[in-house]
């Protein structure tokens, strides 16, 4: 296998752990459009919310409100502003074992990508949040790349920022089904599903992971040798994504 040279993380559920915040702000959001909770329309709307995790947020928003742009988009105008404004109020918070990872992988020579589903507006108030935004090289949102996730445009725009010649030099880990359709799409050698996230193992497997592991301290061995805490993914488990 290729020596890995770039690292494609992503962001809720994977480097920082604010899942629960990431979903109040998607329930505030729809209760502006009418959706409340106890309601059977907010049930479905949370079901939705859960299963595109990782997608861009104006797409989650669309599969809500699939015949109203106006709503789509004045819900996902609300969801930036209220995680803004929760990020202000509470801050983000890095998983156990995020900086030193970065740390490790980076004196390795590998670079960090940051992709994620928010908006680029959103994303440059969580950068200037995260106390370890210096150890990253790239953060990609989907405008940069053209299309988010399920896609492989993240990926592979980070890759060409990098200087990357090969997919098979980059690794992707996340904790959502569409962290690892992406990752496989793009051709990364190593898709490593986090167990840290929203999605359980099967549906991370279903999606394509190569490797599960716990938490993201547990990728620089992964890549760099070793795979302790990592579960390498056996042929009849695995399904590969069309």
């Amino acid at each position: 296998m290729a020596p890995v040279k770039l690292a494609c993380l992503d962001l809720a559920g994977t480097t920082i752990g604010d899942i629960a915040m990431v979903e109040r702000t998607f329930a505030e959001a729809i209760a502006t459009q009418g959706i409340v909770p106890g309601t059977s329309a907010y049930a479905r709307a949370m079901v939705h919310v859960h299963r595109s995790r990782g997608c861009p947020k104006i797409d989650v928003f669309h599969g809500i409100f699939p015949d109203n742009e106006a709503q789509a988009r004045a819900a996902n105008l609300t969801f930036e502003r209220a995680y803004e404004g929760a990020i202000d109020r509470s801050g983000l918070v890095p998983l156990p074992g995020t900086v030193e990872a970065l740390e490790k992988l980076r004196d390795a020579g590998v670079k960090i990508a940051l992709i994620t589903g928010f908006s680029r507006s959103t994303l440059s108030r969580v950068l200037s949040a995260l106390v370890w935004a210096d150890k990253l090289d790239l953060a990609l949102s989907p405008q940069d790349a053209g299309r988010g996730r399920p896609y492989p445009d993240l990926v592979l725009t980070a890759g060409l920022r990098s200087g990357i010649e090969d997919v098979r030099e980059v690794a992707v880990a996340g904790d959502s089904e569409s962290d690892m359709l992406t990752g496989r799409r793009a051709g990364a050698s190593i898709v490593a599903g986090v167990m840290t996230g929203g999605h359980s193992r099967a549906r991370l497997l279903g999606a394509g992971a190569t490797h599960i592991i716990d938490s993201i301290a547990d990728l620089p061995s992964l890549i760099l040798g070793g795979d302790v805490g990592a579960s390498e993914v056996g042929a009849g488990e695995i399904v590969t994504p069309a």
